[in-house]
């Protein structure tokens, strides 16, 4: 083992680039030597150390952060590794070569965090592409791709990036992460339930949207409620090919939703009426996990189970992005969770994003003086109504609407719109997810109630799954004849899995539902369901 020398600490800190993290991995918890004591000295592995990849996120002007975790059998305890922290080899060269290495360095990857390792990179140039690897013992991993951010107030012409989530692993494959591992993308931005939490349903078959399937793809165990449990399930996730091609293709901004932790969660509170205090154990593991594998910078690890993963990023002067967090902080959903009329409860002094973080984003927006603004978030703003079909009548029920979404919380949304209204009309478009099937339409304040003058203040996105709910039925389903008939600023909907591509320039911003014909067999076809523009400064969207 190393002893402890302080003359090598600062090469570290100087040669790397990376920060505490990089140089110092132990500084988080207080601790002033870069080497512990039961540092695994030689380490050696019987198998690929690295089975669940590499990725890349949170990218700055400077940088961005590189992760890994060390598992050479990855549904075992402790991924196969020994309990001791293990020092890993980092690179990131300007070229996928490495014929040019821009910066390197040495991280622990701790038991305490599953042997995982977050590097944040700084000191690169921005605007451009860098390749990363990760090394230990005679290991070395794949390599990835990844991307700095332009300088403020760069000129930028053109900005391309992809929303993506909903990837239930037992309901169909990954073929839309291996096309947008093929996309030249500034980045990726996962909208959350990135692993589901439910138990294995066997072999037999399931039902989505009113039709059955069999189980593509099996869970390993019951539902997931320990640490163990959770590191295990995102090492089943992470394991999939297509995945890790899609996390080494492109910088992603990550953001859970409610399948991360337990369907439709609300800031102290579970859908099975656990008690809070419970609860937060629960919460704290599953937060925990969540950090363990994915890209995020040390401002993000959990602490007191609590996560801070509301966050900005510029663009140079064409965009800036506001990733929200709309779990954490909100009030607990209302009329049981249910799809329901909006009664006055609905329109009360309640918070679907929190009063830090709504101060945070309109401060944000009103600040703003990029052409373009992205709020990406998890749910559907859109005020939908979803009204149930009767057929035996031949006429809808009354007027319905998801309390898990915007509209159960009315009075955040009237504030949402007001302040894009008065602040930044005309350049801001939202992209949301969670609702397994595409959308695209306007944003009206209080758009089915009386007097609403149907003044489209914004546009939103949201884009479908990667694979749960299977296949789905297209569009001519009941339920989609009745979202059409009954949303006037509707402008398309499709229950087909896949994602959303955007492209963004000064003139215009241009949303494509991207479709693909089956995730339940192998080589499924993309193509482009929908193609949707927006010019600057008039907000509403436009088929293109």
């Amino acid at each position: 083992m190393r002893p402890f020398d302080r003359r090598h600490a600062l090469q570290l800190l100087g040669a790397g680039g990376a920060g505490l993290i990089g140089a110092f991995p132990f500084a988080a918890f207080g601790q002033e030597r870069p080497y512990p004591r039961n540092l695994m000295a030689d380490p050696k592995f019987g198998s690929d150390p690295f089975t669940l990849g590499v990725a890349s996120g949170d990218p700055a002007s400077d940088g961005f952060v590189i992760w890994t975790r060390l598992a050479p059998k990855p549904l075992e305890p402790y991924g196969g590794m020994a309990l001791k922290p293990v020092a890993v080899l980092w690179e990131v060269a300007e070229d996928e070569h490495f014929a040019r290495v821009a910066m390197k360095g040495e991280a622990l990857a701790h038991p305490e965090l599953a042997h995982s390792v977050h590097v944040e990179v700084a000191g690169l140039r921005p605007d451009r592409p860098y390749w990363y690897r990760f090394r230990v013992g005679s290991e070395q991993s794949m390599t990835g791709r990844s991307r700095t951010l332009p300088a403020a107030g760069a000129k930028v012409q053109r900005l391309r990036f992809v929303a993506a989530g909903c990837q239930h692993y037992e309901q169909g494959l990954y073929t839309a992460w291996r096309h947008i591992a093929c996309e030249a993308l500034d980045f990726v931005f996962h909208y959350g339930d990135y692993i589901y939490e439910g138990p294995d349903h066997g072999a037999g078959p399931f039902k989505a949207n009113g039709r059955s399937y069999n189980e593509v793809r099996r869970h390993v165990g019951g539902e997931i409620y320990t640490l163990d449990d959770y590191r295990r399930r995102y090492a089943l996730y992470k394991s999939d090919a297509d995945l890790k091609a899609a996390h080494a293709s492109a910088p992603f901004w990550m953001s859970f939703d409610d399948h991360e932790i337990d369907n439709n969660w609300a800031a102290d509170f579970d859908q099975d009426g656990t008690a809070p205090e419970v609860f937060a154990f629960r919460r704290a593991m599953a937060m925990q996990a969540y950090y363990e594998h994915m890209p995020l910078r040390r401002t993000s690890m959990p602490q007191g189970g609590h996560m801070r993963m509301y966050r900005e990023a510029r663009y140079g002067d064409l965009l800036n992005a506001f990733v929200l967090d709309t779990r954490q902080y909100r009030a607990d959903q209302l009329y049981g969770d249910t799809l329901a009329p909006l009664g006055p409860e609905a329109f009360a002094e309640r918070s679907i994003m929190g009063a830090a973080q709504e101060k945070w984003l309109y401060d944000g927006l009103g600040s703003s003086d990029t052409r373009w603004n992205l709020i990406a978030h998890q749910v559907m703003v859109m005020n939908l109504d979803q009204r149930k079909v009767l057929p035996k009548k031949g006429t809808n029920d009354q007027a319905t609407y998801s309390m898990d979404q915007w509209p159960g919380y009315m009075a955040n949304r009237r504030r949402l719109l007001d302040c894009i209204d008065k602040r930044c009309s005309g350049n801001v478009v939202n992209v949301t997810g969670d609702a397994h099937r595409h959308y695209a339409g306007d944003l009206v304040q209080d758009e089915h109630a009386p007097g609403a003058d149907g003044k489209v203040i914004s546009s939103e996105f949201l884009a479908t799954s990667i694979s749960s709910g299977a296949d789905g039925q297209g569009d001519e389903d009941a339920y989609s004849r009745q979202v059409r008939a009954d949303n006037g600023f509707l402008k398309a909907t499709t229950d087909q899995r896949g994602y959303l591509l955007c492209d963004v320039s000064p003139a215009d911003w241009v949303g494509e539902l991207k479709v693909l014909d089956t995730v339940t067999a192998a080589g499924g076809s993309l193509s482009t369901y929908a193609r949707f523009a927006i010019e600057h400064g008039k907000p509403g969207l436009q088929r293109a």
